[in-house]
Protein backbone atom coordinates (compact mmCIF):
# COMPACT_ATOMS: atom_id res chain seq x y z
CA UNK A 1 0.00 0.00 0.00
CA UNK A 2 1.60 3.42 -1.11
CA UNK A 3 0.94 6.66 0.97
CA UNK A 4 1.48 10.26 -0.31
CA UNK A 5 2.80 11.43 3.20
CA UNK A 6 6.33 11.25 3.18
CA UNK A 7 8.52 11.19 6.70
CA UNK A 8 11.42 13.01 5.35
CA UNK A 9 13.15 14.68 8.29
CA UNK A 10 10.26 13.75 10.20
CA UNK A 11 9.43 15.66 14.22
CA UNK A 12 7.08 14.13 16.44
CA UNK A 13 5.85 15.56 19.78
CA UNK A 14 9.33 15.47 22.61
CA UNK A 15 9.55 12.93 25.08
CA UNK A 16 10.98 14.38 28.09
CA UNK A 17 11.29 10.74 29.72
CA UNK A 18 11.54 8.30 26.88
CA UNK A 19 9.93 4.80 27.96
CA UNK A 20 11.44 1.95 26.90
CA UNK A 21 10.71 -1.90 26.05
CA UNK A 22 13.30 -3.88 24.78
CA UNK A 23 12.77 -7.24 23.06
CA UNK A 24 15.69 -9.60 23.40
CA UNK A 25 17.62 -10.21 25.72
CA UNK A 26 20.28 -12.17 24.28
CA UNK A 27 23.92 -11.57 24.09
CA UNK A 28 23.47 -7.67 21.97
CA UNK A 29 20.06 -7.50 24.13
CA UNK A 30 21.98 -7.42 27.23
CA UNK A 31 25.00 -5.50 25.96
CA UNK A 32 22.34 -2.64 25.39
CA UNK A 33 20.67 -2.85 28.66
CA UNK A 34 24.01 -2.61 29.92
CA UNK A 35 24.61 0.61 28.19
CA UNK A 36 21.44 1.96 28.65
CA UNK A 37 22.08 1.93 32.35
CA UNK A 38 24.03 5.08 32.69
CA UNK A 39 21.56 7.39 30.48
CA UNK A 40 19.49 9.94 31.94
CA UNK A 41 16.08 11.11 30.85
CA UNK A 42 14.86 7.25 30.33
CA UNK A 43 12.97 4.50 32.16
CA UNK A 44 13.65 0.84 31.59
CA UNK A 45 9.59 -0.17 31.49
CA UNK A 46 9.48 -3.60 29.97
CA UNK A 47 11.81 -6.55 29.35
CA UNK A 48 11.20 -9.25 26.84
CA UNK A 49 12.49 -12.49 26.23
CA UNK A 50 11.90 -15.92 25.50
CA UNK A 51 13.95 -17.08 28.53
CA UNK A 52 12.86 -16.48 31.94
CA UNK A 53 16.85 -16.53 33.22
CA UNK A 54 18.05 -14.13 30.19
CA UNK A 55 14.84 -12.18 31.77
CA UNK A 56 15.85 -12.84 35.62
CA UNK A 57 19.65 -11.23 34.81
CA UNK A 58 17.71 -8.48 33.30
CA UNK A 59 15.88 -7.92 35.99
CA UNK A 60 18.76 -8.33 38.21
CA UNK A 61 20.81 -5.99 36.04
CA UNK A 62 18.77 -3.41 36.87
CA UNK A 63 18.68 -3.49 40.90
CA UNK A 64 22.13 -3.53 40.46
CA UNK A 65 21.68 -0.39 39.08
CA UNK A 66 19.40 1.13 41.40
CA UNK A 67 16.63 0.95 38.69
CA UNK A 68 12.91 -0.59 39.37
CA UNK A 69 11.85 -3.54 38.21
CA UNK A 70 10.78 -4.06 34.76
CA UNK A 71 7.06 -5.50 33.61
CA UNK A 72 8.06 -9.09 32.40
CA UNK A 73 6.89 -10.58 29.01
CA UNK A 74 7.54 -13.92 28.55
CA UNK A 75 7.00 -16.25 25.69
CA UNK A 76 6.29 -16.67 21.42
CA UNK A 77 3.99 -13.40 21.38
CA UNK A 78 4.57 -11.69 24.03
CA UNK A 79 6.56 -9.18 21.93
CA UNK A 80 2.89 -8.29 20.67
CA UNK A 81 1.31 -7.40 24.64
CA UNK A 82 4.67 -5.05 24.98
CA UNK A 83 4.16 -3.31 21.85
CA UNK A 84 0.59 -2.83 22.95
CA UNK A 85 1.41 -1.69 26.28
CA UNK A 86 0.33 2.14 26.94
CA UNK A 87 3.10 2.80 29.06
CA UNK A 88 5.90 2.25 26.37
CA UNK A 89 7.25 5.10 24.02
CA UNK A 90 9.97 3.09 22.29
CA UNK A 91 10.41 -0.54 21.30
CA UNK A 92 13.75 -1.84 21.28
CA UNK A 93 14.51 -4.60 19.23
CA UNK A 94 17.38 -6.69 19.63
CA UNK A 95 15.98 -10.35 18.39
CA UNK A 96 17.35 -12.25 15.42
CA UNK A 97 16.83 -10.86 12.10
CA UNK A 98 14.01 -12.48 10.55
CA UNK A 99 11.75 -10.92 13.03
CA UNK A 100 12.54 -7.36 13.01
CA UNK A 101 10.35 -6.27 10.55
CA UNK A 102 7.31 -8.01 12.02
CA UNK A 103 8.14 -6.54 15.25
CA UNK A 104 8.74 -3.19 13.75
CA UNK A 105 5.54 -3.00 12.62
CA UNK A 106 3.58 -3.55 14.93
CA UNK A 107 5.25 -1.33 17.27
CA UNK A 108 4.62 1.42 14.96
CA UNK A 109 0.82 0.61 14.58
CA UNK A 110 -0.18 0.71 18.00
CA UNK A 111 2.05 4.26 18.19
CA UNK A 112 5.37 3.14 19.28
CA UNK A 113 8.97 4.74 18.10
CA UNK A 114 11.22 1.81 16.71
CA UNK A 115 14.69 1.24 17.77
CA UNK A 116 15.77 -2.04 15.54
CA UNK A 117 19.23 -3.71 15.42
CA UNK A 118 20.70 -4.19 11.92
CA UNK A 119 19.31 -5.18 9.23
CA UNK A 120 15.64 -3.72 9.29
CA UNK A 121 14.47 -6.72 6.90
CA UNK A 122 16.19 -9.41 4.88
CA UNK A 123 13.66 -8.92 1.91
CA UNK A 124 12.60 -5.29 -0.43
CA UNK A 125 9.30 -6.71 0.24
CA UNK A 126 9.46 -6.37 4.04
CA UNK A 127 11.49 -3.27 3.86
CA UNK A 128 8.34 -1.35 1.82
CA UNK A 129 6.10 -2.95 4.55
CA UNK A 130 7.78 -1.11 6.87
CA UNK A 131 8.18 2.34 4.82
CA UNK A 132 4.90 2.28 4.34
CA UNK A 133 4.08 1.49 7.99
CA UNK A 134 6.09 4.10 9.38
CA UNK A 135 4.54 6.48 6.79
CA UNK A 136 1.11 5.65 8.01
CA UNK A 137 1.52 6.22 11.42
CA UNK A 138 3.92 9.22 11.75
CA UNK A 139 6.34 7.07 14.06
CA UNK A 140 9.91 6.65 13.90
CA UNK A 141 11.86 3.83 12.93
CA UNK A 142 15.54 3.94 13.65
CA UNK A 143 17.92 1.67 12.84
CA UNK A 144 20.86 0.78 14.92
CA UNK A 145 23.67 1.31 12.63
CA UNK A 146 26.16 2.25 15.79
CA UNK A 147 29.15 2.86 12.44
CA UNK A 148 27.84 5.96 11.31
CA UNK A 149 29.20 7.35 15.18
CA UNK A 150 32.47 5.81 14.27
CA UNK A 151 35.18 8.85 15.09
CA UNK A 152 36.97 8.16 11.63
CA UNK A 153 33.80 8.28 10.09
CA UNK A 154 32.81 11.40 11.21
CA UNK A 155 36.31 13.20 10.72
CA UNK A 156 35.93 11.87 6.98
CA UNK A 157 32.22 13.49 7.10
CA UNK A 158 33.59 16.54 8.63
CA UNK A 159 36.38 16.87 5.42
CA UNK A 160 34.05 16.18 2.72
CA UNK A 161 31.81 18.50 3.96
CA UNK A 162 34.33 21.39 4.17
CA UNK A 163 35.93 20.58 0.92
CA UNK A 164 39.00 18.99 2.15
CA UNK A 165 38.53 15.82 -0.28
CA UNK A 166 37.18 17.74 -3.16
CA UNK A 167 34.45 15.45 -5.36
CA UNK A 168 33.88 12.11 -3.94
CA UNK A 169 33.57 9.74 -6.49
CA UNK A 170 34.74 5.98 -4.74
CA UNK A 171 34.28 4.69 -1.61
CA UNK A 172 34.29 0.94 0.35
CA UNK A 173 32.97 0.05 2.94
CA UNK A 174 32.59 -3.97 4.29
CA UNK A 175 31.78 -6.51 7.70
CA UNK A 176 35.26 -8.70 7.75
CA UNK A 177 34.71 -10.61 10.75
CA UNK A 178 36.14 -13.86 12.07
CA UNK A 179 33.03 -15.40 13.35
CA UNK A 180 33.18 -19.29 12.53
CA UNK A 181 34.01 -20.42 15.91
CA UNK A 182 31.03 -18.02 17.00
CA UNK A 183 28.47 -19.17 14.37
CA UNK A 184 29.43 -23.19 16.16
CA UNK A 185 29.04 -22.04 19.62
CA UNK A 186 26.13 -23.03 22.01
CA UNK A 187 24.49 -18.97 23.73
CA UNK A 188 26.78 -19.83 26.91
CA UNK A 189 29.63 -19.28 24.91
CA UNK A 190 29.03 -16.65 23.36
CA UNK A 191 26.66 -18.26 20.08
CA UNK A 192 23.70 -17.20 19.17
CA UNK A 193 20.05 -18.19 20.20
CA UNK A 194 19.15 -21.69 18.39
CA UNK A 195 22.01 -20.99 15.29
CA UNK A 196 20.00 -18.31 13.80
CA UNK A 197 22.61 -16.77 12.22
CA UNK A 198 24.39 -19.93 10.78
CA UNK A 199 21.30 -21.38 9.41
CA UNK A 200 20.34 -18.19 7.61
CA UNK A 201 23.69 -17.48 5.55
CA UNK A 202 24.31 -21.99 5.10
CA UNK A 203 21.77 -21.38 1.96
CA UNK A 204 22.72 -17.80 1.34
CA UNK A 205 24.97 -16.62 -1.56
CA UNK A 206 24.24 -12.58 -0.90
CA UNK A 207 25.51 -9.98 1.46
CA UNK A 208 23.32 -10.43 4.88
CA UNK A 209 24.83 -7.95 6.64
CA UNK A 210 25.55 -4.62 4.68
CA UNK A 211 24.47 -1.96 6.60
CA UNK A 212 28.33 -1.66 8.97
CA UNK A 213 29.62 -1.02 5.94
CA UNK A 214 27.22 0.93 3.33
CA UNK A 215 25.51 3.25 6.47
CA UNK A 216 28.39 6.03 6.71
CA UNK A 217 29.12 5.97 3.29
CA UNK A 218 25.61 6.46 2.69
CA UNK A 219 25.20 9.70 5.11
CA UNK A 220 28.51 10.67 3.31
CA UNK A 221 27.73 10.86 0.07
CA UNK A 222 24.14 12.54 1.09
CA UNK A 223 21.85 9.07 -0.30
CA UNK A 224 17.67 10.34 -0.85
CA UNK A 225 19.15 13.92 -0.03
CA UNK A 226 20.82 14.52 -3.23
CA UNK A 227 21.61 11.03 -5.08
CA UNK A 228 19.95 7.91 -4.31
CA UNK A 229 21.69 4.10 -4.78
CA UNK A 230 20.48 3.20 -8.34
CA UNK A 231 21.96 -0.52 -8.96
CA UNK A 232 24.34 -2.97 -7.66
CA UNK A 233 25.95 -5.81 -8.79
CA UNK A 234 27.30 -9.10 -6.63
CA UNK A 235 29.69 -11.63 -6.58
CA UNK A 236 30.19 -14.56 -4.10
CA UNK A 237 32.99 -16.41 -2.45
CA UNK A 238 33.02 -19.71 -1.57
CA UNK A 239 34.00 -20.59 2.32
CA UNK A 240 33.62 -23.13 4.36
CA UNK A 241 33.93 -23.49 8.19
CA UNK A 242 36.46 -26.17 9.93
CA UNK A 243 33.35 -28.58 10.27
CA UNK A 244 32.45 -27.93 6.38
CA UNK A 245 29.33 -25.90 7.03
CA UNK A 246 28.74 -23.20 4.50
CA UNK A 247 29.69 -19.53 5.15
CA UNK A 248 29.55 -16.65 2.10
CA UNK A 249 31.72 -14.28 1.35
CA UNK A 250 30.31 -11.82 -1.21
CA UNK A 251 31.24 -8.33 -2.74
CA UNK A 252 28.74 -5.98 -4.05
CA UNK A 253 29.38 -3.27 -6.46
CA UNK A 254 26.85 -0.15 -6.03
CA UNK A 255 26.67 2.52 -8.49
CA UNK A 256 24.89 5.92 -7.52
CA UNK A 257 21.93 7.74 -9.43
CA UNK A 258 25.25 10.39 -9.71
CA UNK A 259 27.35 8.10 -10.92
CA UNK A 260 29.78 7.50 -7.27
CA UNK A 261 31.02 3.51 -7.50
CA UNK A 262 30.25 2.08 -3.64
CA UNK A 263 32.36 -1.62 -2.86
CA UNK A 264 31.16 -3.42 -0.02
CA UNK A 265 32.44 -7.25 1.16
CA UNK A 266 31.03 -9.48 3.57
CA UNK A 267 33.21 -12.42 5.11
CA UNK A 268 32.63 -13.97 8.22
CA UNK A 269 33.99 -17.38 7.11
CA UNK A 270 38.18 -16.29 6.80
CA UNK A 271 40.68 -15.83 9.53
CA UNK A 272 41.15 -12.16 7.68
CA UNK A 273 41.36 -9.26 10.73
CA UNK A 274 38.81 -7.34 11.47
CA UNK A 275 38.01 -4.44 9.12
CA UNK A 276 35.27 -2.44 7.88
CA UNK A 277 37.35 -1.29 5.31
CA UNK A 278 36.01 2.91 5.56
CA UNK A 279 37.63 4.23 2.58
CA UNK A 280 36.59 7.22 0.83
CA UNK A 281 37.86 8.57 -2.43
CA UNK A 282 38.15 12.08 -3.41
CA UNK A 283 39.34 14.19 -5.98
CA UNK A 284 41.52 16.23 -3.34
CA UNK A 285 42.10 13.62 -1.14
CA UNK A 286 41.67 9.73 0.31
CA UNK A 287 41.23 8.19 3.35
CA UNK A 288 41.05 4.66 4.91
CA UNK A 289 40.49 3.25 8.59
CA UNK A 290 41.84 -0.33 8.11
CA UNK A 291 44.49 -1.53 8.26
CA UNK A 292 45.83 1.59 9.21
CA UNK A 293 44.18 4.98 9.75
CA UNK A 294 45.50 6.95 6.62
CA UNK A 295 44.73 10.27 5.26
CA UNK A 296 46.10 11.71 2.29
CA UNK A 297 45.57 14.68 0.74
CA UNK A 298 46.74 17.08 -2.29
CA UNK A 299 50.11 18.59 -1.95
CA UNK A 300 50.77 16.30 1.04
CA UNK A 301 52.54 13.04 2.05
CA UNK A 302 50.28 10.14 2.84
CA UNK A 303 49.56 10.77 6.58
CA UNK A 304 49.71 7.81 9.25
CA UNK A 305 50.56 8.08 12.88
CA UNK A 306 50.77 11.46 14.44
CA UNK A 307 50.28 13.24 11.50
CA UNK A 308 46.93 11.21 11.08
CA UNK A 309 45.66 12.03 14.57
CA UNK A 310 46.87 15.91 14.59
CA UNK A 311 44.60 16.24 10.96
CA UNK A 312 41.32 14.03 12.60
CA UNK A 313 41.99 16.83 15.74
CA UNK A 314 41.78 19.58 13.15
CA UNK A 315 38.28 17.74 11.80
CA UNK A 316 36.83 16.42 14.47
CA UNK A 317 33.58 16.11 14.38
CA UNK A 318 30.93 17.76 16.86
CA UNK A 319 29.61 14.54 17.78
CA UNK A 320 33.08 13.37 18.71
CA UNK A 321 34.17 16.70 20.41
CA UNK A 322 31.49 16.56 22.93
CA UNK A 323 29.55 13.46 23.27
CA UNK A 324 32.67 11.20 22.65
CA UNK A 325 34.47 12.83 24.79
CA UNK A 326 31.89 12.41 27.61
CA UNK A 327 32.02 8.55 26.90
CA UNK A 328 35.80 8.40 27.13
CA UNK A 329 35.51 10.70 30.47
CA UNK A 330 32.97 8.09 31.54
CA UNK A 331 35.01 5.47 30.31
CA UNK A 332 32.77 3.77 28.22
CA UNK A 333 33.89 0.63 26.47
CA UNK A 334 32.81 1.98 22.87
CA UNK A 335 32.50 5.19 22.10
CA UNK A 336 29.88 4.72 18.84
CA UNK A 337 27.66 3.06 20.78
CA UNK A 338 27.56 5.68 23.50
CA UNK A 339 27.31 8.41 20.68
CA UNK A 340 24.23 6.67 19.04
CA UNK A 341 22.57 5.83 22.31
CA UNK A 342 22.72 9.85 23.63
CA UNK A 343 22.06 10.80 19.96
CA UNK A 344 18.90 8.38 19.64
CA UNK A 345 17.62 9.94 23.36
CA UNK A 346 18.42 13.20 22.33
CA UNK A 347 16.21 13.49 19.26
CA UNK A 348 13.51 11.93 20.72
CA UNK A 349 13.38 14.12 23.86
CA UNK A 350 13.27 17.90 21.27
CA UNK A 351 11.62 15.95 19.10
CA UNK A 352 14.01 16.05 16.08
CA UNK A 353 14.14 14.10 13.30
CA UNK A 354 16.43 11.07 13.96
CA UNK A 355 20.25 10.50 12.34
CA UNK A 356 18.27 7.80 10.25
CA UNK A 357 15.37 7.62 9.09
CA UNK A 358 13.74 4.92 8.03
CA UNK A 359 14.25 5.32 4.27
CA UNK A 360 17.68 4.95 5.08
CA UNK A 361 17.28 1.88 7.16
CA UNK A 362 15.48 -0.13 4.28
CA UNK A 363 17.86 1.43 1.37
CA UNK A 364 21.05 -0.17 3.67
CA UNK A 365 18.92 -3.01 4.28
CA UNK A 366 17.77 -4.25 1.11
CA UNK A 367 20.92 -5.16 -0.17
CA UNK A 368 20.91 -8.79 1.43
CA UNK A 369 18.30 -9.71 -0.66
CA UNK A 370 19.15 -7.65 -3.99
CA UNK A 371 22.76 -8.28 -3.56
CA UNK A 372 21.53 -12.47 -3.89
CA UNK A 373 19.07 -11.98 -6.64
CA UNK A 374 22.50 -10.68 -8.38
CA UNK A 375 24.58 -13.63 -7.38
CA UNK A 376 21.59 -16.04 -9.03
CA UNK A 377 21.87 -14.33 -12.36
CA UNK A 378 25.60 -14.79 -12.66
CA UNK A 379 26.13 -11.02 -11.37
CA UNK A 380 23.88 -9.18 -13.22
CA UNK A 381 23.13 -6.19 -12.84
CA UNK A 382 19.99 -5.17 -10.36
CA UNK A 383 18.14 -2.06 -9.79
CA UNK A 384 17.57 -0.48 -6.38
CA UNK A 385 14.42 0.66 -5.26
CA UNK A 386 13.69 4.44 -4.67
CA UNK A 387 12.06 4.01 -0.70
CA UNK A 388 11.46 8.28 -0.79
CA UNK A 389 9.26 7.26 -3.99
CA UNK A 390 10.88 10.12 -5.99
CA UNK A 391 11.82 12.31 -2.98
CA UNK A 392 15.50 11.50 -2.84
CA UNK A 393 16.36 15.44 -4.27
CA UNK A 394 13.74 17.36 -1.95
CA UNK A 395 16.51 17.47 0.55
CA UNK A 396 19.72 19.05 -0.09
CA UNK A 397 22.40 17.13 2.04
CA UNK A 398 22.84 14.90 5.39
CA UNK A 399 23.17 17.03 8.49
CA UNK A 400 22.80 15.70 12.17
CA UNK A 401 19.78 17.86 13.62
CA UNK A 402 20.29 20.10 16.70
Amino acid sequence: METNNHVLQLRCAPLPVVRIGFIGLGNRGMDTLERYMILDDIEIKALCDLSEDNLRKAQDMLNRHGKPKAREFNGTDSWKALCEWKEIDLVYICTDWNSHPSIAIHAMEWGKHVAVEVPLAMSVEECWAVVNTAEQTRRHCFMLENCCYDPFTLTTLQMARTGALGEINHCEGAYIHDLRERYAADTKHGGYYNNWMAKYSMHFSGNPYPTHGLGPICQLLNIHRGDRLDYLVAMPGNAHTSDDAHLNINNTLIRTVRGISILIQYDVSTPRPYSRMQTTCGTKGFTQKYPIRCIMLDGHDALEGEATESLMKQYEHRLTATIGAEGRQRNVPNEMNYIMDRRLIYCLRNGLPLDIDVYDSAEWSCITELSSISVDRGSQPVSIPDFTRGRWNLIKGFDFAY
